[in-house]
């Protein structure tokens, strides 16, 4: 075109790195710094699944969001992804992002193709726990009282079950369209558990969120949840749900991606 030469078009602060765990998977960390100092606390930080089609989008919500002089303080963000840059790595994120149950528990895919294989989530959190975390704190300084973890259907249901199975390890869960079906309601289940057991140990909060024009079964699922987490408010588990009017299961993610930044200063 006739006055204009193509350039690369790239973003600053915005690097990726590869990283092999101890069960030899491959993973892709996309990485947003903040281009403010850390604060004296160090820096908060959201940790994104599904990093191909959350990370970006997060990211640049973030840094419009923490702008100054009226902004959040600086957050930073970390999307995990896959080598195939798929947004939504089928094979992988059912493998990461699901408890393990039995087969028969599950419905028919929609093709009819069999389920990939699935059940590794306590790997997975493992994974971020001993391995992803550690690094991160070594790159950067972080706030370990502002962390927060984003998913999104399957992932929304990893989020659930971190929650639910390890509620030190992140301070704010956000669960977008959680996949609560899994299993014959397996997350209810691990949600009663904590429930009869939980002490207030923690301060924790929760972001249950779903877009109104969604499938029935998910809408009642995430309203499932958001009524037994609301006991648990008066020790210490602050949960809050939105249902999104006019959005879909995928048409909901940027509304959702918009409030975390202050959720995460809750």
């Amino acid at each position: 075109m006739s006055g204009m030469i193509r350039v690369p078009y790239t973003l600053e602060r915005y690097f990726e790195y590869q990283m092999t765990s101890q069960r030899q998977l491959e993973y892709r960390m996309m990485v947003a710094s903040p281009k403010d100092k850390p604060p004296p606390n160090g820096y908060a930080v959201i940790y994104a699944l599904d990093g191909d089609a959350l990370f970006q989008t997060l990211a640049e919500t973030v840094k419009l969001q923490t702008r100054k002089p009226k902004g959040f303080d600086p957050i930073l963000v970390i999307g995990i992804g896959y080598p195939s840059r798929e947004p939504f790595d089928m094979e992988r994120r059912c493998r990461d992002f699901t408890m393990q149950i039995h087969e028969s528990t599950l419905p028919s895919r929609p093709d009819g193709s069999p389920w990939p294989p699935s059940g590794e989530a306590d790997d997975f959190l493992k994974f971020i726990e001993q391995e992803l975390m550690p690094v991160i704190s070594k790159e950067f300084p972080i706030n370990k009282n502002r962390q927060a973890i984003i998913g999104h259907s399957l992932g929304g249901l990893l989020t659930l079950h971190a929650l639910f199975t390890r509620p030190y390890l992140f301070t704010h869960y956000v669960s977008g369209s959680p996949s609560i079906w899994w299993g014959n309601n397996e997350v209810l289940k691990e949600q009663e558990r904590l429930a009869e057991t939980w002490q207030g140990e923690y301060q924790r909060n929760l972001l249950l969120t779903i877009g109104a024009n969604e499938l029935p079964d998910m809408l009642d699922g995430v309203e499932q949840m958001a009524e037994r987490m609301q006991p648990l408010s008066e020790k210490g588990i602050q949960t809050e749900s939105v249902k999104f009017a006019g959005e879909d299961h995928v048409s909901v993610l940027p509304a959702i991606l918009s409030r975390i930044p202050r959720f995460l200063w809750s």
